[in-house]
């Protein structure tokens, strides 16, 4: 059984290794890849492979986007981190899935059943409507970003955000005290994890916290420009579409 781990933990993936040769005396890995972008690099490859084990988040996104962008027509088996929650939106969409720390005879198991469960239905899974469905089921709302830059881990309460835009395809936080972050979320994520009373998404590039709004000026009939603090050269006009939404968002509806 040649196998694929998307891992980006190096404890982890020897963890994963191990406990695969303990439960199975048929068991080749094929790489161990820790990114997206090496990950979406390997699958071009059209190397041959029975089974992929991946990490939900990796060091630079989720590995959701390695699937997006390459069909996968053989079974891909999920290590989360993610608690409870998620275990019916993993079966509801024809997926397998570890919860870590993995557990021996949970993979075990995982492994004995892995090729009747998914048959050819891995290339039916939509990834998007995956993680829309982890994303809404979480209780309650976010309270903090974790970041990540080089060997540093620092967290951000989200009260603290004063608006999140993107900038060269790169998703940032910037924070009332003038700090900005990159961070791993892109803003389809973020909406649905951050309080819609308390943030709203402007258009394409920004969403804002209602506190860092300090001036609004109307600059055609259906376009609002914002003035933020902190100060940004990022457009933070509210788009058409948008504009009606957002006046009732103002109004607390």
């Amino acid at each position: 059984m040649k196998i694929v781990i998307f891992e980006d933990e190096e404890p982890a993936a020897r963890r994963l290794i191990k406990l695969l040769n303990e439960v199975s005396t048929d068991v080749e890995i094929v790489s161990v890849i820790d990114s997206v972008r090496s990950g979406k690099e390997f699958m071009k490859q059209n190397k041959s492979f029975d089974l992929i084990i991946s990490d939900i988040r990796l060091a630079d996104g989720l590995s959701f986007e390695i699937f997006k962008s390459h069909t996968v027509k053989l079974p891909v088996i999920f290590s989360t981190a993610y608690d409870e929650y998620a275990i019916e939106a993993f079966r509801n969409n024809g997926i397998d899935y570890l919860l870590k720390p993995v557990k021996r005879e949970e993979l075990k198991t995982a492994i004995q059943k892995y090729e009747n469960w998914f048959s050819d239905s891995t290339s039916g899974v939509n990834y998007d409507v995956l993680l829309q469905t982890l994303l809404q089921e979480k209780k309650g709302f976010q309270k903090r970003i974790v970041i990540r830059f080089a060997d540093t881990i620092k967290t951000v309460e989200i009260e603290e955000a004063a608006y999140f835009f993107t900038e060269n395809k790169i998703s940032n936080l910037c924070t009332f005290n003038g700090e900005s972050f990159i961070i791993d979320y892109n803003l389809d994520e973020l909406e649905l994890i951050l309080d819609p009373a308390v943030f709203f998404r402007i258009n394409r590039q920004f969403i804002v916290n209602f506190k860092a709004i300090q001036k609004m000026n109307v600059v055609s009939k259906s376009r609002v420009k914002l003035t933020l603090h902190p100060s940004t050269t990022q457009d933070t006009i509210v788009s058409t579409e948008r504009s009606g939404v957002f006046k009732q968002w103002l109004a607390g509806k």
